[in-house]
Parts: structure tokens; C-alpha cells; sequence
């Protein structure tokens, strides 16, 4: 396609992460070519070759671990999880054996061996289907070690760049710089993948499941909009002085969460780790609605120990002294599996046994997270929340609550991410103190949609009416009870769509820090009743679309406000 023809020409995908920007692409490349089939040449050390293997995979190992160690949050994590990878002996085992037994070259047993691995994942389909493209990844930085090439990775341009890329690997996405990376447009990708919620945690504008991403080529000009989801190939003068209007993003939340009338709306952070605890109270959050304890379960073989969780956790209560911590137990399973908690093989993860199912086989497990966590709020002034992720009876609602209570945690409440306990969410809360909405996997249950495949991006939104209508009966069973019900997840940090949640209900938002101003000068600017306004239109429309196209042209202040 030539530049006239592109010029001016709108692609649309999903936007995932708010804001306008103009710059010149750069592309991300592509995976390096398999390397070659001969076998190694005659005379070559077979054992010698073999060991190669570990040492390549070994030195990945530890890059990806530094960088995790250099990280923090949802970054932290990815980084952690795809140095595992690589240290995973199955991989290299197999690599092993290619070269002794085929006389395969370092490089093709391990491109052949990774391959098998990924092809048996993508069979089990689910969540161990997409843990195939990070089994790519790995392979491709082990193959670049051992020719000596440069790894994969974000190209460096001199200048600010608009990165365009068929999918980002997460152990590059957790790498971007949002200093240099002007905003993301990929082909692939959905609106809750790790690669989406990145791009809003660092603040830079992105659309995924882009139709025609593929085309747009290295040094155009674009205009990406993460806010409608649209991409600009060579936007004209107007278009470009109109995204230049668009001021400095807020970087912090100034005054409590409420709306124009004065409805107070509490603005929380969710964090992954005391450095992100941290982060948040700088950026002005009047709390924690989400501390994901996983960070400090991920990579290892057996549990920590209670003295282990107890000062992790004290750090993240000093952070917020006086204030809300809403602390959530283990969510292994599924995404992240653990060997002490999670069994392998199962067929379907993300319908198997994760979150608080895993203390069914393991109760001691949650019992030492308890115990830890109330010996971290008894020495903080934090005002410290418990909730249990993957609930979804009311049995196992009063079971938790009564766990908590037996180590004198008295505020016990819970995860609301299956539709059965949207649906009943007033018997869930007859004995738990609160509910918290977990939109992505919610979105995804209700839709029966993988969150991380591009394919169904179109399903997976909680602007979808039928996500729209559950939120909306997980408020009612809370107002029965008397009990607050909050947001925990992506959905959150979406600024368009916050007031549609305060007016279905909504008591409380959690987001990624840097979403917090944007969604309080959005809710600021509306009135409650105004609020109940959008979600009943909101609730009008027939489709995702049509819903957040009708709520658009009612919020006058997007404009404004550059969102």
C-alpha cells in the first residue's frame, strides 16, 4: 500500500490504555528464522554441544531474573514467571537428547524441543495454550544466545517512537519505557491480556486486535487514540494539532474519589508488591483495593514461611497507615500455577481448581497466609480488608469468613468473579463484610471468552450489556445486606467507564495508580445522579459497542479532559 493511499486511513481495534499520540513508527521484529536442520558437523563434541544448552538457558535464566529482581508489580511478576520458563528442565532435557541422540545442533534441538512443548500447551488448550507464545520467547532468547545474535526484544530508535507489533512477548511488554514508547498498537492481543494491562499501568496509550496493523510500515507517521481505538496511518495537519491540544497527562490524584455532587467513590490501588504499595501512596490513592500476595509465592517449590509473609506484608500496611488495605489471599491456579497448591495436567485450568478452591487440598497453606496477615495488622494502623479470590457459593463464603475469624480478622469479604456469585451475591455477603468485582475474569466467565486471545476481543470488555447487568445484581445483593461492593478489576481503570459503575452501585474503584487521576477529574465532573443516567443507557444498548459509544457522547468532559 503506498503512503497516499494510507494517508488518512483509520484502522480500529480495542482500545486498552487512554490518551492520543502522534509519532513515527517503529516495528517490532520479527522472530528470528528457524535455524538450520544439518546436523552438527563430523567430529563435534556431542556432550560438549549438549551442555551448551544448559549454560545458554541458564544465562536467559538469570538476564530474565535480574531484570525481574529490577522490577516491580504486575512487571515483576511476568518477568518472574518467563524466567522460570527458562529454567524449565523439561525444555532443556528435551534439547539434550536431540543433540546426543540426532546430532542436532544447539540451536535447532532447542528451536525443535521448544516447539513440542508449546505444540502440547497449545493442545491443552485454555490458559496453557497461551503460556505457548512465552515458551516461543524463551526459545528465541536461548537460540540468540547460543549464535551469539542479539535477543529479541523492543527495538531502540534515537527517538520517541510509536511501537507497532503483531503480539509483544510479556517479558518485553514488562520492559517497555514509556519515556521512549509514545504508544502501542498491536494486530493481536485482547483488552485484559498481560500486554493491556501493562500499557495502563505505565501510562501509555494503546490499541490491540488493530485490523490492518500488520501493514503499517517502519517511519510512518500515526495517530493512536487508546481511548476510542482507533490508529491514523498519516493523519493530516488538523488531526495532528488536535492531539498536540491534549495537555500533560495528571500524574496524581489530588482530593478523594467522589463525584460532582459529592458522592464519595473511594480510589484505589491495585498493587502486586511493597514497592508498588509505595507508588501508589505517592500518586495520591486513598488506599489499597487489591495487594495481590502471589509476588511472594511465585518461583518457588514450597510455601514461604509465616515470619517471610508477615514482613512482606508489613510493608505494604506502613504505606497506607490509617487507610484501607484490602489484602487478597493465594490466586494460584489457572495463570499462575504453583506446585505446593496447583496440580499438573489439568485439562481445563481456568475452570479447575484455583483461588480459594486450592486450600481444599491444602488448607494449611491458606491458614499460615491468615496467620501471617493478622500479625502484620496487628503491629500497622492499616485498615486492614481480607477477601478470598474464586468464590462462588455462599458455603465458601462463610467458610473463609469463619477461617479469618479464627485468627481475628474480623473484616473478611469476597472475590466476585464467577457469575453464579454475581447472581447470589446477596447470600454470599449475608455473613461477608464486602464484595470486590473482578471484572476480568468475569468478563471472561460470563462470555466464555480467553481474555488473551485477539480472536475474541469483541467478547472480552465489561462494557458487554450482559457483564453490565451482572455488576449491577452484584450491587443489589450488596445493598440488601448493607455491604459495599467495589471494583478490583480492569475495568476500573477505564475513565469513560467509571461513572457507569458508580451508577449501577459501585462503591469503590481499584485501579493501576496511574489510572487514578484521570477516573477522579471523570467522576468529578458528573453528579451521582448522572452517573445513574449512563448506566441506565449503558444498560439500554444491545451490544459492547453501542454501549460505550452512548456513554462517549454523553460525557462532554472526555473532550476536555484529552480522554
Amino acid at each position: 500500500m503506498t503512503a497516499a493511499v494510507a494517508a488518512g486511513m483509520t484502522l480500529r481495534g480495542f482500545g486498552v490504555s487512554p490518551g492520543r499520540r502522534v509519532g513515527v513508527v517503529a516495528r517490532m521484529p520479527d522472530a528470528p528464522p528457524a535455524p538450520s536442520p544439518e546436523p552438527s558437523a563430523p567430529g563435534t563434541d556431542l556432550v560438549r554441544a549438549a551442555a551448551a544448552v544448559d549454560h545458554a538457558a541458564a544465562r536467559v535464566r538469570d538476564a530474565l531474573a535480574r531484570a525481574a529482581d529490577a522490577a516491580s508489580g504486575e512487571a515483576a511478576d511476568i518477568l518472574a514467571i518467563t524466567a522460570a520458563m527458562a529454567a524449565d528442565p523439561s525444555l532443556a532435557d528435551e534439547a539434550r537428547r536431540r543433540v546426543l541422540e540426532t546430532r542436532a545442533t544447539p540451536a535447532r534441538a532447542v528451536w525443535d524441543a521448544a516447539e513440542l512443548v508449546a505444540e502440547q500447551l497449545r493442545a491443552l488448550g485454555g490458559m496453557f495454550a497461551d503460556r505457548a507464545a512465552d515458551v516461543r520467547d524463551v526459545r528465541d532468547r536461548i537460540v540468540a544466545e547460543l549464535l551469539g545474535l542479539r535477543p529479541p526484544g523492543v527495538p531502540d530508535p534515537d527517538a520517541p517512537f510509536v511501537l507497532v507489533a503483531r503480539e509483544l512477548a510479556p517479558a518485553d511488554t514488562a520492559r517497555l519505557d514509556p519515556a521512549r514508547v509514545l504508544a502501542l498498537v498491536m494486530s493481536g492481543g485482547g483488552p485484559t491480556a498481560h500486554t493491556a494491562i501493562l500499557a495502563r499501568a505505565l501510562g501509555i496509550p494503546c490499541v490491540v486486535a488493530v485490523v490492518g496493523a500488520d501493514a503499517i510500515g517502519e517511519g510512518e507517521t500515526v495517530l493512536v487514540d487508546g481511548s476510542v481505538g482507533e490508529v491514523v496511518r498519516g493523519p493530516d495537519a488538523d488531526a495532528v494539532e488536535r492531539a498536540g491540544r491534549v495537555g500533560p497527562r495528571r500524574t496524581r490524584l489530588e482530593q478523594p474519589g467522589r463525584t460532582a455532587d459529592g458522592h464519595a467513590v473511594h480510589l484505589l490501588a491495585n498493587v502486586a508488591d511493597p514497592a508498588g504499595a509505595a507508588a501508589a501512596a505517592e500518586m495520591g490513592a486513598e488506599g489499597i483495593g487489591l495487594f495481590r500476595t502471589e509476588f511472594e509465592f511465585l518461583g518457588r517449590t514450597t510455601a514461604p514461611g509465616i515470619p517471610e509473609q508477615v514482613a512482606a506484608y508489613a510493608q505494604v500496611f506502613a504505606a497506607f497507615p490509617g487507610r484501607r488495605v484490602v489484602i487478597r489471599t493465594l490466586d494460584a491456579g489457572a495463570d499462575k500455577p504453583l506446585p505446593f497448591v496447583t496440580a499438573a495436567g489439568e485439562p481445563n485450568p481456568a475452570l479447575g481448581v484455583r483461588g480459594l478452591r486450592t486450600s481444599w487440598a491444602h488448607p494449611g497453606v491458606l491458614d499460615d497466609q491468615l496467620a501471617a496477615i493478622a500479625q502484620a495488622a496487628a503491629s500497622s494502623s492499616a485498615d486492614v480488608w481480607v477477601m478470598a479470590p474464586m468464590v462462588a457459593t455462599a458455603d465458601e463464603a462463610d467458610d473463609f469468613v469463619e477461617r479469618c475469624a479464627a485468627h481475628g480478622l474480623a473484616h473478611a469479604g469476597v472475590m466476585v468473579e464467577v457469575p453464579a456469585a454475581a447472581l447470589r451475591a446477596g447470600d454470599l455477603l449475608l455473613h461477608a463484610r464486602f464484595a470486590s468485582l473482578g471484572t476480568n475474569d468475569l468478563t471472561q466467565y460470563a462470555m466464555a471468552a480467553d481474555r488473551e486471545l485477539a480472536g475474541l476481543a469483541r467478547l472480552s470488555t465489561a462494557w458487554q450489556p450482559a457483564v453490565l447487568s451482572l455488576v449491577q445484581l452484584a450491587c443489589a445483593g450488596g445493598a440488601a445486606r448493607d455491604r459495599p461492593v467495589g471494583v478490583c478489576g480492569e475495568a476500573a481503570a477505564d475513565p469513560v467507564l467509571a461513572p457507569v459503575l458508580v451508577g449501577l452501585g459501585v462503591a469503590s474503584l481499584s485501579m493501576t495508580p496511574r489510572a487514578l487521576p484521570d477516573v477522579g477529574a471523570v467522576l468529578a465532573a458528573v453528579t451521582l445522579e448522572r452517573c445513574r443516567e449512563l448506566a441506565a443507557l449503558a444498560l439500554a444498548q444491545r451490544t459492547a459497542d453501542e454501549a460505550r459509544s452512548a456513554v462517549r457522547a454523553s460525557l462532554d468532559v472526555l473532550e476536555e479532559l484529552g480522554l
